[in-house]
């Protein structure tokens, strides 16, 4: 019993993927994208896409957001995949995360980058597709 709690207690500790933060995808027009989703499927848009509001199924309390946003086609964010999309993926404890990944050999892009919203870094795939990943504030 002291253990399964000693578990649970640890479990926001190990670095993994605990959702999706985010869908992005070329256009060739962003704008036009925006205003077509917004009109014929009700997206609330601006100008970086729509964002989805969730909540957190273990901690109710806790609102999650998955970011949809259209790119206009060719941007170098995506760089340097070739891919026309690009996902976001949410997860905890980031810094064993990429310290795994890099021993696992995963081509890390760039160094972990912090803003008010939360923490970012960005990996190559096997199928070389860029992965974005967000750890939440």
């Amino acid at each position: 019993m002291e253990d399964q709690k000693n578990q649970e207690a640890n479990s926001d500790k190990i670095p993994k993927v605990t959702g999706v933060g985010g869908i992005f995808f070329f256009t060739e027009n962003p704008k036009e994208t925006r205003e077509w989703y917004a009109k014929n499927l009700g997206l609330e848009v601006n100008d970086w896409g729509s964002t989805f509001e969730s909540r957190n199924i273990d901690n109710p309390e806790l609102k999650e957001a998955l970011q949809w946003s259209p790119f206009k086609k060719n941007d170098d964010y995506f760089s340097p995949s070739k891919k026309e999309f690009m996902i976001n993926y949410r997860v905890q404890n980031i810094e064993r995360l990429i310290d795994q990944l890099k021993e696992n050999g995963v081509t890390v892009l760039d160094d972990i980058a912090t803003y008010d919203y939360g923490r970012f870094v960005h990996i190559m795939d096997a199928d070389g597709n860029k992965i974005e990943l967000w750890e939440p504030v």
